[in-house]
């Protein structure tokens, strides 16, 4: 077994992974926006590589790039299924290389999961793991039932509210949890049952105000993972958050694993997440941060009293222009008047319905006019 840790290991593991497929690779995707993936899949097909991919239905605003990626796979020979609406989201993530190796990933194929936000994924040779996950891609790719068949491959909704339940209540001394935001009733109240009992419980990210366990933001980078150590001997890797929609209406996915070195690196990668901001405190990244943000509302307000400044002095301006072009096209308009009066007592009436008359007539006021505006513009920024 392996374990991915992000934003450490980048999308290296992965690249290898696909570059290493010799027959098949069948991967679930639920967002993707990292060109290196997509390209490395479609090179495995140009080879001879049978790949197909799974891709969720909808997800949250990106609904049109899935369509655009399942388009650009057809067109490169990769075979495309799509996952049926009958859950609220298809939100796990997870690729089968040659139906030997097995990679759970709590990540997405994107940047900002894979460049800037804590996750974690598990790679494995186990035969187990490796033909239930077979089970589940074949199930979510023909839309048809999917039944649990181990208590440590944790899917929602099938198994994971028992499964995770059960993780959780037999903790001894510790459970040092990731978690976005721990919102389901049940799950909050085997927490506080544990802390009861002794159990320390430690948790990177959101519980509900008043609920007493003991949690903090994650520090440096943005949290996505999902993950549960247990007694620093057991570890659960998935999607899925202890919230009512991911355990019941959604499907995700998850392992619960005993190797020991995977769960070390796990407790270790934690401790140093949560002493980066010890309770009561910030870090210097949050200090640059907060700084950073004041400086920027100073230069913004700064910037709106410039800019107000501006108006006001442009809309005075303004009106002194209007002020002096009037000045000056009140004597224009009585030129004007004498000038046409003059020619219709030399040329008689008639003057006023030659066309030709009419135009130059007009193309001499325009241009007065324009020559009138300008100086008043000139006398209005100078005054």
């Amino acid at each position: 077994m392996k374990l991915i840790i992000q934003p450490e290991d980048g999308v290296t593991p992965l690249l290898s992974a696909i570059k290493g497929a010799k027959q098949r690779i069948d991967v679930v995707i639920f967002r993707a926006d990292r060109k290196d993936i997509e390209n490395a899949l479609k090179a495995a097909a140009a080879r001879g590589v049978k790949v197909t991919a799974l891709i969720a239905c909808i997800n949250r605003g990106g609904a049109d790039s899935l369509r655009k990626l399942e388009l650009r796979f057809l067109e490169a020979g990769i075979i495309v299924a799509r996952s049926s609406d009958d859950l609220a989201r298809y939100h796990d993530k997870f690729m089968l290389i040659d139906r030997r190796v097995l990679n759970v990933l709590s990540f997405n194929f994107t940047h900002l999961d894979i460049d800037h936000s804590r996750g974690f994924g598990v790679v494995t040779t186990n035969r187990s793991w490796v033909r239930e996950g077979m089970k589940l891609f074949r199930a979510d790719c023909t839309r048809t039932n999917y039944k649990a068949g181990l208590d440590t491959f944790v899917v929602s909704p099938a198994n994971s509210r028992k499964a995770l339940g059960g993780f959780l209540r037999r903790a001894r001394t510790q459970l040092l949890i990731y978690d976005p935001k721990i919102s389901d009733k049940e799950m909050l109240r085997i927490l506080q049952d544990r802390a009861k009992a002794g159990v320390e419980i430690r948790i990177i990210g959101k519980v509900p105000g008043g609920c007493k366990l003991e949690s903090q933001k994650l520090a440096k980078q943005r949290l996505h993972t999902r993950t549960i150590i247990r007694d620093r001997r057991q570890a659960f890797i998935g999607s899925q958050s202890l919230r009512p929609a991911e355990l019941d209406s959604r499907r995700e996915l998850g392992l619960i694993i005993h190797d020991a070195k995977a769960v070390r690196k796990l407790v270790d990668t934690f401790e140093a997440d949560w002493v980066s901001v010890k309770p009561g405190e910030e870090s210097s990244e949050s200090k640059k941060s907060k700084n950073q943000e004041e400086n920027l509302a100073g230069a913004k307000e700064d910037a709106e009293k410039a800019e107000k400044a501006l108006e006001a002095q442009t809309e005075k301006q303004a009106e002194l222009a209007v002020k002096t072009l009037k000045q000056e096209l009140d004597p224009l308009a009585s030129t004007v008047q004498k000038a046409v009066r003059k020619a219709v007592e030399k040329a008689g009436e008639d003057v006023l319905r030659d066309e030709d008359v009419k135009d130059t007539m007009k193309k001499v006021v325009k241009k007065a006019v324009k020559d009138a505006v300008k100086d008043a513009v000139h006398s209005a920024n100078n005054g």
